[in-house]
C-alpha cells in the first residue's frame, strides 16, 4: 500500500480508501446500492486493513444511518485501535421528515455530528464532510459550525463534496479572512470515462493544497468490464438498474475498448487498469472503492501494485482526452510566448 498526505495536513491516508456505501440494508437506491451485512463488512474491513488500508469513507445517509452503525460495530468486532484508521464521513442529505433536517446548516450539522458520532461508537471523527452543495444557507455558516466542531475536538479536519470550484475557492476566501478552520480535501467523481475535474478543479486543488478524494473511479461500474458497446446491461449489475453517474457512453466504449488490450498485457482486468489510471495521476490522494464480495475487493486492492507505462499513460490520456472549451484553448494561445527561456521553479 502507498500512503499520501491528506491535503495540506500531517495526516497520511492509504491511496486505497475503502466506500462502505454498499454497508447495510436500504429502501430505493440503497436497496440497489447495498445489502451488505455485518459479518460482510468486517470480512471486507478486515481484507483491507490487512492489505494496508487505513482510510474509510462513509455518510450519515448511506441506507439511512446503517452504513455508520456498521462501520462502529467492525472496528469493535475486530478490535481495530481507533487511532489506527482514519475515519471519514459525511452530512448534508435528508435524515428525517423535518425541514431541517437537511443541509449545511449550523443547526443540521451540530444535530447530524451527534449522530455520526453515536452511530460509529468513537468520540471523534478523522475527516468531516460537507456532502453536497446547499444554496440556501450562507457559506460562512456552515464554516463557523464546522469551526465549532474542530475546536471542541469532535472533529479534526474538514472536507467538501460536490462543489463549484467557484464556491470552495469563496469559501477558502472567507476561511482565511475570518481566521476559521479551512477545507482540506474535496471528494469528487473522478474516472478516465469522466475527467471534467481537470477544467477548473484541479488546478485549484493543486494551488491550494487541497487533497482529493475520488469517488466512483469506475463510473458506477461502467469501467468494470463487464459493460461493453454490445453488452449495455448485463446481469447482475448495479449500473443496469441504476445508471449513475452520468456519463457520455459512445466516449466510454472507446475508451474500454483502448482498455482491453493493455489490461491483458498485465494479466488484469480493465477495472484495475481503470483504478490504476486514476491512482497514477499525482493530484489524487486517495480513490474509494466499494465492494460487495471479496473478490471484487481483492481486484480493486490490486490497482495499487499495477504500474502503467509512459507509453501506456499517454495512449490512455489520448483516448480520453476532454473537448477543449473556452477559455481553455485561449489561454495556451496567448500566453505561449511568455513560457519561453523562462525557468519554472
Amino acid at each position: 500500500m502507498q500512503y499520501k498526505l491528506l491535503g495540506n495536513t500531517g495526516l497520511q491516508v492509504s491511496t486505497i480508501c475503502l466506500g462502505t456505501m454498499t454497508f447495510g440494508p436500504g429502501e430505493g437506491i440503497w436497496g440497489k446500492i447495498g445489502g451488505s451485512g455485518q459479518q460482510e463488512a468486517d470480512e471486507l474491513i478486515k481484507a483491507s486493513v490487512d492489505a494496508g488500508v487505513n482510510f474509510i469513507d462513509t455518510a450519515d445517509v448511506y441506507s439511512a444511518g446503517h452504513s455508520e452503525l456498521t462501520v462502529g460495530r467492525s472496528l469493535k468486532n475486530l478490535g481495530i485501535a481507533r487511532k489506527d484508521l482514519v475515519v471519514a464521513t459525511k452530512a448534508f442529505g435528508r435524515t428525517g421528515p423535518g425541514r431541517n433536517d437537511v443541509g449545511a446548516s449550523r443547526g443540521h450539522i451540530m444535530d447530524a455530528v451527534d449522530a455520526s458520532l453515536k452511530r460509529l461508537q468513537t468520540e471523534y471523527i478523522d475527516l468531516y464532510q460537507i456532502h453536497g452543495t446547499d444554496t440556501v444557507t450562507p457559506i460562512e455558516e456552515t464554516l463557523r459550525a464546522l469551526n465549532t466542531l474542530v475546536e471542541s475536538g469532535k472533529v479534526r479536519y474538514i472536507g467538501l463534496s460536490n462543489w463549484h470550484a467557484w464556491r470552495i475557492m469563496k469559501a477558502l476566501g472567507i476561511s482565511e479572512l475570518k481566521n476559521l478552520a479551512k477545507f482540506d480535501t474535496l471528494q469528487a467523481y473522478y474516472s478516465i470515462a469522466g475527467r471534467d475535474l481537470e477544467r477548473e478543479i484541479v488546478p485549484l486543488l493543486e494551488d491550494q493544497k487541497m487533497g482529493l478524494l475520488v469517488w466512483s473511479p469506475l463510473a458506477g461500474g461502467l469501467l468494470s468490464g463487464k459493460f461493453s458497446r454490445e453488452n449495455q446491461k448485463p446481469e447482475g449489475s448495479r449500473r443496469s438498474e441504476f445508471d449513475f453517474p452520468v456519463v457520455d457512453k459512445e466516449r466510454t466504449w472507446k475508451i474500454v475498448d483502448v482498455m482491453r488490450p493493455i489490461a491483458e498485457a498485465h494479466g488484469a482486468s480493465v477495472a484495475t487498469v481503470a483504478l490504476a489510471y486514476v491512482l497514477a495521476k499525482p493530484f489524487v490522494t486517495s480513490v474509494i472503492i466499494g465492494a460487495k464480495r471479496m473478490e471484487q475487493l481483492k481486484d480493486n486492492l490490486a490497482a495499487v501494485d499495477l504500474k502503467l507505462s509512459a507509453d501506456e499513460m499517454k495512449t490512455l490520456d489520448e483516448v480520453s482526452a476532454l473537448p477543449p472549451e473556452y477559455p481553455g484553448w485561449m489561454v495556451p494561445f496567448q500566453t505561449s510566448d511568455r513560457l519561453e527561456n523562462i525557468p519554472r521553479w
